[in-house]
């Protein structure tokens, strides 16, 4: 498959990296800020990992040339943690591969989120949210132990702390995004929920707003709040200080469900964010007083 065109334009791997986290505009990359170099360095190449391949699902309007791609990226993984041909592998995964032993992160967990956006190539409905959970632990839960483990930790249960947190972003994430999911032809909205409040898929694809609809978000909602509360609940005392950038991703996505809820659910026709302004005050607050 090889390089991208931008990928090997003959920036350096960590010119690239920092220019993919930038321009995403994520309240990811407001955290970030606030990190000494070195773990800013390694969390900002795994953010720009995620991003690469999770493009590839959204921008890439082939699914079989997208399955190709990821297939790729799955074995630059395979190869890039070998050890073999490092000069030759993506420059996301040079920057990132000088931090992995410091970190601990493994090839499984990278190889755990191409898995998760193969399976948005191969399934655009979930029965139930049991179904969609093992999704969310794929692209989101994953995500937020890898995260978990570049900011550091002493109690092993602030990996299970972040892996809900994680949880609780992708389904802020599945709130925001119903509108435009739908237009590619993708609903993370479980079936048998749709059902239980009589909204047809049609009428998400038609952007058809209706009590049904905001009684449907409403519950979505819910229980988006309650993963964030079982998240910040599982986080140990002695981790509190590192973890931080987490919570301040955590204080950015509440005030952005809690806009989303304020604007009546008008997520059919178009996508709620927040300003970056008002990102880097939340994520600065904090910083500075150490709470959401």
């Amino acid at each position: 498959m090889g390089l991208t065109q931008d990928a090997s334009s003959g920036a350096s791997p960590e010119r690239y990296v920092q220019e993919k986290a930038a321009a995403s505009g994520s309240s990811f990359y407001y955290a970030f800020l606030f990190l000494p170099r070195e773990k800013r360095a390694a969390i900002t190449a795994f953010y720009a990992f995620c991003r690469e391949v999770d493009d590839v699902v959204d921008e890439v309007h082939e699914a079989g040339v997208a399955a190709q791609k990821l297939q790729w990226w799955a074995q630059d993984v395979r190869l890039a943690f070998a050890g073999e041909n490092p000069a030759q592998r993506h420059p996301v995964l040079r920057a990132l591969l000088p931090h992995v032993a410091a970190t601990g992160i493994r090839a499984e967990h990278l190889l755990a989120v191409i898995e998760g956006c193969q399976m948005d190539l191969q399934q655009n409905r979930y029965l139930d949210f049991e179904a969609l959970q093992h999704y969310c632990h794929l692209v989101a839960g994953v995500v937020g132990e890898v995260t978990a483990r570049i900011l550091g930790f002493q109690n092993e249960k602030t990996l299970a702390y972040a892996h809900q947190l994680g949880l609780a972003f992708q389904l802020t994430n599945i709130i925001r995004d119903v509108g435009e999911d739908a237009q590619r032809g993708r609903i993370y909205l479980p079936v048998n929920e749709l059902q239980q409040f009589s909204v047809p898929v049609n009428e998400i694809n038609l952007g058809q707003y209706s009590d049904r609809f905001t009684a449907l978000m409403a519950f979505q909602a819910q229980r988006a709040r309650d993963a964030y509360a079982d998240a910040l609940a599982l986080l140990p005392p002695e981790d509190f200080r590192a973890q931080k950038p987490g919570l301040m991703m955590a204080a950015i996505y509440r005030d952005l469900l809690r806009e989303i809820e304020r604007d009546g659910f008008q997520v059919l026709h178009q996508r709620t964010s927040l300003t970056p302004l008002r990102k880097l005050w939340l994520a600065w607050k904090v910083q500075a007083f150490g709470r959401l």
